[in-house]
């Protein structure tokens, strides 16, 4: 077993696939891709017919999997098995796991992070550090959280979303599992304006926005938050009552906070919603809440360009967690959860895993910029890693 630092913007599979080319060809990997090689060539002609498959008759390459995906948008440790250590991974899809998360307020997405569309918005100048470090108190400690429903299942078959489109309800409600936070606190308190994160520029389609409504739950908060539903706007009309002098979503996206009396500028919504990311999306048959599983297929793509934001700071604060979590956690609906524990709603702009199990950052994980610089770079470290794990066995 071994581990790797993931850069953002990338699959986990397809970090894995990088992983391979350079394992595949390298002298490192050279013995053991030479024994699979001469064990194939010793099979029977049954054994040989058995390989059918496209897959089963590739070249032979460095046997690979995960310990447990990330999303495209996050980085950190992606720990990889290696030949017969692929029978080990599970372990890590139970063990405790380190994140370093960024949450930004004043507005919902339908993939409660930065990487969807926004469904929703909702007053935020009342967010205060005290007000987030008295709501982080209901989150330590065995709770229960609802998966991000957009992104993580599927309901007889069909993706939520597809629901949303066709007007349809839900047959099942999506319930709350129990989570164990070992260890939650704020780091960094960003105050509005004064940070490099925004809100996305793209609203969903009507259709998600009311569903939306009906099953993200936007107006439970713990007993004691201020209650959102009375304060959630849905992005179908201007919200009445608006902070004076707290501009919207439209005005802090386009760059102009317009008087009520003026026509506003909407946010670009693509003709097609994509598929959201689906960060623990099941394969049919497999454990819809089980994070080791990634769709793929499911990363979002678009005809449209995005609207650029980059240049307009956003006029919602936002916050620096770290955390220690059980299996079965995510980080997006706790996102999601702390925005309506504090009157507001919010989502997850960055997310960094620090630590699985016996991995961390800075520590025993390679960085994946050494691939690059060639097996002289990566080779030593990785076999460093490989040797220190059996011996540890």
């Amino acid at each position: 077993l071994t581990a790797i630092h993931k850069p953002p913007h990338l699959s986990s599979a397809q970090v894995i696939r990088n992983v391979q080319e350079h394992f595949n060809a390298s002298e490192l990997f050279r013995p053991w891709l030479e024994r699979e090689q001469a064990k194939r060539d010793t099979e029977s002609p049954n054994q040989k017919s058995k390989r059918r498959s496209w897959k089963q008759r590739q070249p032979m390459q460095v046997k690979m999997g995960h310990g447990g995906t990330l999303d495209p948008m996050a980085t950190g440790v992606l720990v990889l098995g290696v030949g017969s250590g692929t029978k080990q991974l599970s372990q890590f899809l139970h063990c405790t796991k380190s994140y370093d998360a960024v949450v930004l307020f004043g507005a919902a997405t339908d993939s409660y992070d930065s990487e969807g569309k926004v469904v929703a918005q909702a007053p935020y100048k009342h967010v205060t550090r005290s007000t987030v470090e008295e709501a982080l108190n209901k989150f330590r400690g065995s709770i229960m959280q609802r998966p991000p429903i957009f992104s993580a299942l599927r309901v007889q078959g069909k993706r939520l979303y597809e629901y949303a489109r066709e007007g349809k309800e839900v047959p099942i409600e999506i319930q709350e599992r129990p989570v164990q936070v070992e260890q939650l606190e704020l780091v960094e308190w960003f105050d509005c304006g004064k940070h490099q994160w925004n809100w996305p520029s793209e609203q969903a389609e009507e259709e998600v926005r009311g569903f939306a409504e009906k099953v993200f739950h936007f107006g439970e908060a713990p007993e004691s938050a201020a209650p959102v539903k009375e304060k959630t706007t849905f992005l179908k009309r201007r919200r009445e009552d608006d902070v004076q002098g707290e501009p919207t979503l439209e005005e802090s996206v386009n760059g102009v906070v317009t008087h009520p009396t003026t026509t506003e500028a909407p946010l670009k919504r693509s003709k097609t919603s994509p598929e959201p990311v689906a960060s623990g999306a099941p394969p049919d048959g497999k454990d819809p809440y089980d994070e080791s599983t990634y769709d793929e297929a499911s990363v979002p793509t678009t005809d449209e360009p995005v609207q650029s934001v980059e240049n307009q700071p956003c006029p919602a604060p936002a916050v620096r967690i770290r955390m220690t979590v059980t299996s079965g956690f995510y980080v997006r609906s706790l996102a999601h959860d702390l925005g309506a524990a504090v009157g507001s709603l919010a989502i997850m702009t960055h997310l960094s895993r620090t630590r699985q199990g016996g991995f961390a950052l800075e520590t025993n994980v390679l960085e994946y910029s050494d691939l690059a610089k060639g097996e002289d770079v990566w080779g030593p470290k990785v076999k460093a890693m490989l040797d220190e794990w059996q011996v540890s066995e």
